[in-house]
């Protein structure tokens, strides 16, 4: 039983490091508990009708972390467990038959994994000076990917937010329809930046899916409600014969039909279609 209880207790540990790594340092990847704390996060959220507002993602990225902590606590635990109380000394004045349960052990794993040191309960077994610091250090880790993550995930919300807002002000002030009578070069530039700009939120949402469940607080920075303006100025764009559109247009088809491959890939299997992928992802974050 003290060898299966350690073995459990490293496999809860390596479980929750290799959904770390995934999530933070896999370039298109994403751990399988935090794909599952976020969506089930979203589809709470969706299901109010996302009266959570902006505070969404931010709460779901909290919630894995706390994953993340206590399988990492807990792994650590089962792996004190056997050698409690044998394997540490205890302050004095604490009766060391009192430190002798999983949640005894799940105290000393938790004041390891956050380096407060209280001193109580201290481990004498050799092997488990060397583990003690390596918990500390895991729990180094786990501050430092949180950190990490919340600061690397904004970025990529702000390039998205950009493109609504470039995207919004194009719809509002008729772009589609102002199209034809453009001059060639003109609208070549136009369409070029908005494939380069759609091109950087399609690898933002390759990199970081999580950024999928950030809910826009206005309409303006709302991706999904504008992307369809994108998709009528590449139509309006397309008939024209002039080369420089013909190409700028087709680049522009590109990035959406990337942009739609990776949201289908990723969140809207059922969806085939670019246009049935669009709907679906403003669907999915329509207030209720």
């Amino acid at each position: 039983m003290d060898v299966l209880c350690t073995v459990a207790g490293l496999g809860l540990v390596l479980f929750g490091a290799v959904d770390m790594f995934q999530t933070l340092l896999r370039p298109t990847g994403q751990g399988r508990t935090s794909r599952f704390v976020l969506r089930g996060v979203w589809r709470i959220s969706k299901g109010l009708g996302h009266r959570l507002g902006s505070a969404v993602g931010p709460v779901a990225m909290v919630l894995v972390i706390c994953l993340w902590v206590m399988l990492i606590a807990l792994g650590w635990a089962l792996v004190y467990l056997p050698h409690l109380p044998e394997g540490f000394v205890v302050g004095s004045g604490l009766d060391p038959s009192d430190y002798s349960g999983l949640a005894d052990a799940l105290y000393v794993s938790v004041v390891a994994l956050s380096t407060l040191g209280y001193g109580d309960v201290v481990p004498v077994d050799p092997w488990l000076q060397v583990v003690a610091p390596l918990e500390a250090l895991s729990g180094f880790a786990v501050l430092t990917a949180a950190l990490t993550w919340f600061t690397q995930i904004y970025p990529p919300l702000s390039r998205r937010r950009s493109l609504a807002v470039k995207l919004s002000g194009l719809d509002r002030t008729g772009a589609a329809e102002t199209i034809p009578r453009l001059e060639a070069d003109g609208l070549a530039r136009l369409l070029e930046g908005l494939a380069d700009e759609i091109g950087r939120v399609r690898v933002d949402f390759a990199q970081h899916p999580e950024a999928f469940y950030f809910q826009e607080a206005s309409s303006d920075l709302s991706l999904a409600g504008v992307l369809p303006c994108a998709l009528g100025i590449r139509d309006a764009a397309s008939p024209r014969p002039e080369p420089s559109v013909q190409l700028a247009a087709r680049q522009l088809d590109f990035t959406l039909e990337q942009l739609a491959e990776i949201l289908r890939r990723e969140f809207f299997q059922s969806a085939e279609t670019t246009e049935e992928v669009f709907a679906a992802y403003a669907e999915s974050t329509a207030l209720g």
